[in-house]
């Protein structure tokens, strides 16, 4: 079978593999499609993302869909055949981050495609994968693998509107439209914020945030656009550079929150600091989520305008045109390497 390994800075693979058998407490899936992430192209365009670091070929992807094919001894899920998306994250369950319903941050997690630990987590980019049965979720009835394949990025968004705090009938800023910006700014609009103002550099991805739900688009690079909102109730700063989350303090209101979404390089990173004392704003992260898969599956089956956030669908076979195409935001949004039926 095909799969897509990174095996260094820019030497992306598309490698002929053993086809997995599901282990004890294993599902087989076939892989239909995987949605290429920002984190993956940190791997191919920089061999790692912040402080985690290639030390050895990684098959990546995280988000991917596709169908049960069979189950290992003592596994049970979803019938084989069904329509299933694959939560990435296997906790530990006994760290104290576990123990208090935050295993989101646990410390011992398996992450499918994460180099943050040796041996690194083999990903989900390959025509069958085998994961724990406990992560595969049935896509709910009326809902194509196409869009499901969004699932796991609207979780990342949906977890960060839940940190900011209630947001019903606020007014939420958004810095970054790219794939997981453009996805806060439909998660803050389900989840009843009055108005969404989302910023970035390109008019193209201005458009995306638009189809998502924003009201308000602004241009970050030009400092008299019109949309450029007095202040905010809150702000996510989903772009991850320095400059996203100044805009975000000094536009968020007296008392407001902050959430940073987008990862931001790593090692020290300047921010307007005095802003959080002077302003008492709460500065918030957000990292990957939790339960939130679960709903995101179900806001994808009445929200059809998630569609348009899919800019394109290419053969796994040509994994690097992909890659390239999605690290290309003037071209692009969200894009899936399509694995065959």
């Amino acid at each position: 079978m095909l799969g897509c390994v990174i095996h260094g800075r820019g030497d992306l693979r598309v490698d002929e593999l053993p086809d997995p058998e599901p282990g004890p407490g294993q599902a087989l899936v076939a892989v239909r499609f995987g949605g290429v992430c920002g984190s993956d192209l940190h791997y191919w365009r920089h061999g790692g993302v912040g402080d985690f670091r290639l030390r050895e070929p990684m098959l990546l992807g995280h988000e991917v869909v596709g169908t049960v094919v069979s189950y290992g001894p003592g596994a049970s899920g979803p019938a084989v055949g069904s329509a299933v998306a694959v939560h990435p994250a296997t906790p530990c369950g006994v760290c104290p981050e576990c123990a208090d319903g935050r295993s989101n941050v646990c410390r011992d997690t398996r992450y499918l495609g994460s180099a943050a630990r040796f041996p690194h987590v083999q990903g989900g980019f390959a025509a069958r994968v085998a994961v724990p049965a406990g992560q595969l979720r049935q896509v709910p009835a009326g809902l194509g693998l196409r869009r499901a394949a969004l699932a796991e990025p609207l979780a990342v968004a949906m977890h960060a509107v839940r940190r900011a705090g209630p947001v019903a009938g606020r007014h939420v800023l958004v810095t970054g439209a790219g794939p997981i910006g453009c996805l806060v700014v439909a998660a803050a609009k389900a989840a009843g914020a009055a108005e969404v103002t989302a910023t970035d550099l390109l008019p193209r991805a201005l458009r995306f945030a638009a189809a998502a739900g924003a009201g308000t688009l602004v241009r970050a690079d030009d400092p008299g656009d019109p949309g450029w909102p007095a202040e905010v109730d809150v702000a996510v700063e989903a772009s991850g550079v320095a400059a996203g989350l100044g805009t975000c303090l000094r536009l968020v209101r007296r008392g407001g929150v902050v959430v940073q979404l987008g990862m931001l390089p790593s090692g020290p990173s300047p921010f307007a600091g005095n802003l959080v004392v002077s302003r008492e704003l709460e500065l918030r992260g957000a990292f990957r989520f939790d339960t939130e898969f679960d709903r995101a599956l179900e806001l994808l089956v009445t929200e059809p305008a998630f569609d348009a956030l899919v800019s394109a669908v290419v053969p796994a076979t040509e994994a690097e045109s992909a890659f390239a195409l999605a690290a290309d935001r003037s071209r692009s949004c969200k894009v899936l390497l399509d694995f065959g039926s």
